[in-house]
């Protein structure tokens, strides 16, 4: 472990206490989730080393631990790092790395997405099976020895799927499963692109969430995502792609979003392989 991990560790140990088993990094639309919880305790990303600190339009750059409405003990990130940003993939790596540390067990990436499917239309909930990484760009690039290498067989944790799918039907919420499509951005994909990324096999596309679950594979958590559609990707509807179309759609459909999010969280809370 690294001066700057072991710093971190230190610190959200000294704030917060015990890790809680499951964290959450929070992506457009999903805000809602971290406002409904109670006994919260909060750190910025500025007082924990080699944090980021994203200028994104609707990430707020804390950390936030506190409890949902079902009694889950739960750690969410409000607020990642974008390739798009600098043109550096490891933007995540600190934190990622130091919830490992500090003893959390899953992470559950959210984000917004387009979609490539009529059957996931704006507005729905997609659970990630897959990914297609388009750039071929790797946040593990640079690291030394047989360290570097990580198995993606199972990047999206099948059990973890699973319990998502159980509570989607117990709840009669529609949850397609769907692979994503990482798009570099920050400019939206083409027509073009989009008939290729569907011709590969993706469902949804965006410009976020794999580097986070490389880097989480890497570092031994188990991973689960979902994604909130926010448009038809480009060449499959006439509206005009804006990131405030994006944030629109996001705030509309938020609500639902945290609501199976926060029922989620409480089933994997009582999971017995995360205990």
């Amino acid at each position: 472990m690294n001066a700057a991990i072991a710093a971190c560790e230190s610190t959200l140990k000294a704030t917060f206490g015990d890790a809680p088993r499951v964290a959450v990094v929070l992506g457009s639309g999903w805000a809602a989730a971290s406002e409904r919880l109670t006994d919260v305790q909060r750190i910025s990303y500025a007082d924990l080393p080699g944090w980021p600190l994203p200028k994104v339009e609707g990430h707020v750059n804390e950390l936030v631990v506190g409890t949902t409405a079902g009694g889950a003990r739960v750690a969410m990130l409000r607020g990642r790092a974008h390739t798009y940003e600098s043109g550096d993939c490891t933007g995540m790596a600190a934190p990622i790395r130091s919830l490992k540390a500090w003893g959390v067990k899953s992470v559950v990436l959210t984000n917004a997405s387009g979609s490539l499917r009529a059957a996931n239309p704006p507005g729905s909930l997609v659970l990630i099976s897959d990914h297609l990484n388009a750039p071929q760009r790797s946040p593990l690039v640079g690291l030394s020895g047989s360290d570097r290498f990580c198995d993606m067989s199972a990047a999206y944790d099948p059990e973890l799927r699973a319990v998502a799918k159980a509570l989607a039907a117990e709840k009669g919420q529609p949850l397609n499963e769907g692979v994503y499509c990482w798009a570099l951005g920050p400019q939206f994909e083409t027509p073009a692109e989009i008939r290729m990324f569907a011709a590969w096999g993706a469902d949804a596309v965006g410009m976020s969430t794999v580097p986070d679950t490389i880097l989480a594979r890497h570092a031994g958590l188990r991973v689960a995502c979902l994604a909130l559609i926010t448009n038809m990707a480009a060449g499959l509807s006439d509206e005009a792609l804006t990131h405030a179309l994006t944030l629109k759609e996001a705030k509309a459909s938020g609500e639902n979003a945290a609501d199976f999010l926060s029922a989620y969280l409480d089933r994997l809370a009582v999971l017995p392989s995360l205990q």
